[in-house]
């Protein structure tokens, strides 16, 4: 879904969907949660899409909910706020949750709720203008996004406490150290680097990143008993599939593989 907030655009088998609202920092209002919502549906379902890109338009990435809407709604902000966060709380679940992989360009300051975007990444790329601000302390919130379950996972329980409670601001490369970005580049290299490592993402198994970005999520949970079962049984399951016989394929004829698999078909042959 492409529109005046939201832009989606395919290129090959890559989706970039770009937060568009540069005049205001591309801040979340209740129509853009909800063409966000949209546009991350539709390629995470869009069966010619093997990875998604999310980036911002303009000198931000995106600084979090829309404190100009909020004020305007008055006494419904409550209403307001349930509505917006309901959405985007849908749409950062079906990405943290879909087999694809997904990456993150920051192009800009990442606060508040797109700081808890920025963090879903399975790989952040930032230019070297991305900061990270919590932001929430400030405005008489708490954090939303999933702030509060990715950020103490990633970074720490004492350094989470610093930035969420303490409101501190993460330059690119400290972002870097402490394993909220994945790589810094250049601002002007940005995104051809992501276009770059998206593509390469995009080439490979499907069932194989699937897989891990599952397996992955549901360690946090599991005991270490618990996760060799489900690790288990994800290799049978993949090894029924076609991407495991056309790598093992590839692997003797010392040629690169070319995988087929949709996103979510490990164990069919088809």
């Amino acid at each position: 879904m492409s529109g005046p907030m939201i832009e989606t655009r395919l290129a090959d088998t890559v989706a970039t969907i770009t937060l568009s609202r540069p005049k205001v920092g591309n801040a979340f209002d209740v129509s853009m949660a909800s063409a966000f919502r949209a546009a991350v549906e539709g390629c995470a379902d869009d069966p010619a899409v093997r990875c998604i890109v999310v980036t911002g338009a303009g000198r931000m990435f995106c600084v979090g909910g829309d404190i100009g809407a909020m004020a305007q709604a008055g006494g419904d902000r409550a209403t307001m706020l349930e509505q917006l966060i309901e959405d985007l709380h849908a749409a950062l679940f079906r990405l943290a949750t879909m087999p694809k992989p997904l990456v993150v360009a920051v192009n800009g300051p990442a606060a508040g709720a797109g700081f808890s975007l920025a963090l879903l990444g399975d790989v952040v790329m930032a230019g070297r203008s991305a900061n990270f601000l919590a932001a929430y302390g400030d405005i008489g919130l708490s954090a939303d996004g999933g702030m509060s379950w990715t950020l103490p996972r990633i970074v720490g329980l004492r350094t989470a406490q610093r930035l969420l409670l303490l409101n501190e601001k993460v330059g690119a490369e400290e972002a870097l150290r402490l394993g909220i970005a994945s790589k810094v580049v250049a601002d002007d290299e940005l995104m051809h680097e992501t276009g770059t490592l998206a593509s390469r993402l995009a080439g490979s198994s499907m069932t194989s990143l699937g897989a891990a970005r599952r397996l992955l999520h549901e360690s946090f949970q599991s005991d270490f008993a618990t996760q060799l079962e489900s690790e288990h049984a994800s290799m049978v399951s993949a090894a029924g599939g076609v991407d495991h016989r056309e790598g093992v394929a590839a692997f003797l004829a010392r040629r690169k593989p070319q995988f087929s698999a949709r996103p979510g078909s490990e164990g069919k042959g088809a």
